[in-house]
């Protein structure tokens, strides 16, 4: 049996959770690294579990308790941007599962091409900014790039085999949020409670709060358009409410080609791992009888606006998509830190877009300089004129 090797950068949020998960499944998948944020008494628990040879969280005084506690365990243990990078470059590892939140992904994940990994990406932020990158390193280190978005999976699945030079558009699927249906006035006084409960996801936090506003799905928009090479305006947005079909290509011919499946993370995740193979896996299969009828929907972005200012952002290209995602970023800090309202995210990033000066071509330090810079102006000019 061949071992694959992983190193995990991202392990106590939902998708590492999950990933762990398909390794306790699997005997053939052997954890070589870990890193996580703060939740330091579950990533003791995990080193113990999973025996990697190197770990890193976020700050260098976590790291101290950490290396205390696991003075009994034969790992390394590192911290913040350089212990992420790192892990991500461990040498026994094959495949780097990035699962960490938000534009730190970036660093790690070009370190790891560059060190010749492939990539298990659950991190959409790194390619949303930095897809110009990433996608051309790819290629130059011959590094895989493969999705573990349900959605981006889904595409990538109906794509197998397939001459994409054929494919006229993707169909990509949103599920509409909690809020699907809702107008402007209801959603001006919606809670955290209320944009947390999603009706057919487990996710992280930040994540579900994305999905709330359909932000969530702009960005993938924006990564769909570098992972498979396509113009924005060839792919549209389908609010299927069931969440069964997780995302269709269609050809040339009028064929429509759709990966369908429950609304599990672990199918995607595995399908990364063992690409090109498949796998049994430990969860609910998919039944028709059960489920009935499927519906489909048009988005409505007058209501959503993230979601057109997403495909407004990509249209653009450059820094603009950096500087989107960096406002929703910490718009949605802001709101889950009660210190905002639900709709303010959306008006915070229009406001953060329309101040911006485009940068056609960024490099790494542009884009690390225009997510400060978003940061900086929501300080100092966007929360007075909110508050």
């Amino acid at each position: 049996m061949k071992m694959i090797n992983i190193s995990l950068l991202g392990s106590t949020g939902s998708i590492g959770k999950q990933t762990l998960e398909i390794v306790e499944d699997n005997d053939d998948i052997n954890v070589v690294a870990l890193s996580a944020g703060y939740n330091i008494d579950l990533l003791e628990q995990q080193v113990r579990k999973f025996k990697p040879q190197i770990v890193s969280i976020s700050t260098e005084e976590l790291a101290k308790d950490l290396k205390a506690r696991l003075a009994d365990v034969d790992v390394k243990v590192t911290y913040g941007m350089d212990g992420l990078c790192e892990c991500a470059t461990a040498d026994n590892a094959q495949i780097v599962v990035t699962a960490v939140v938000g534009m730190m992904g970036i660093r790690p994940t070009v370190e790891a091409i560059k060190a010749k990994k492939d990539i298990a990406l659950a991190n959409k932020e790194t390619l949303v900014t930095a897809g110009h990158i990433i996608m051309n390193l790819a290629k130059e280190y011959g590094v895989k790039i493969l999705p573990v978005d349900s959605e981006h999976s889904a595409i990538f699945q109906s794509m197998n085999g397939e001459n994409r030079s054929q494919v006229n558009k993707i169909l990509l699927t949103a599920s509409g949020g909690p809020f699907r249906g809702k107008t402007k006035e209801y959603l001006e006084n919606v809670t955290l409670e209320q944009a947390l409960n999603h009706p057919n996801w487990s996710m992280g936090r930040k994540i579900t709060i994305d999905s709330a506003t359909m932000v969530n799905k702009g960005l993938e928009v924006m990564e769909a358009g570098w992972l498979f090479d396509i113009d924005l305006d060839k792919i549209e947005v389908y609010v299927h409410p069931q969440s069964i079909v997780h995302s269709a290509v269609e050809y040339a011919d009028g064929a429509v080609i759709a990966q369908l499946g429950t609304p599990d993370m672990k199918l995607p995740i595995q399908y990364a791992l063992y690409y090109p193979d498949r796998r049994p896996i430990n969860s609910k299969k998919l039944n028709l009888f059960e489920i009935g009828s499927l519906t489909f929907e048009k988005p409505d972005t007058n209501v959503f606006t993230g979601l057109a200012m997403a495909y407004k952002a990509g249209s653009i290209g450059g820094s603009m998509p950096t500087v989107f995602n960096a406002a929703n970023e910490k718009a949605v800090a802001l709101f889950l830190d009660g210190k905002i309202r639900f709709m303010d995210i959306t008006a915070i990033i229009s406001e953060c877009m329309s101040k911006h000066d485009v940068i056609k071509t960024p490099d790494l330090d542009d884009i690390l300089n225009c997510e400060q810079w978003t940061y900086d102006i929501i300080d100092k000019e966007i929360l007075t004129s909110i508050r």
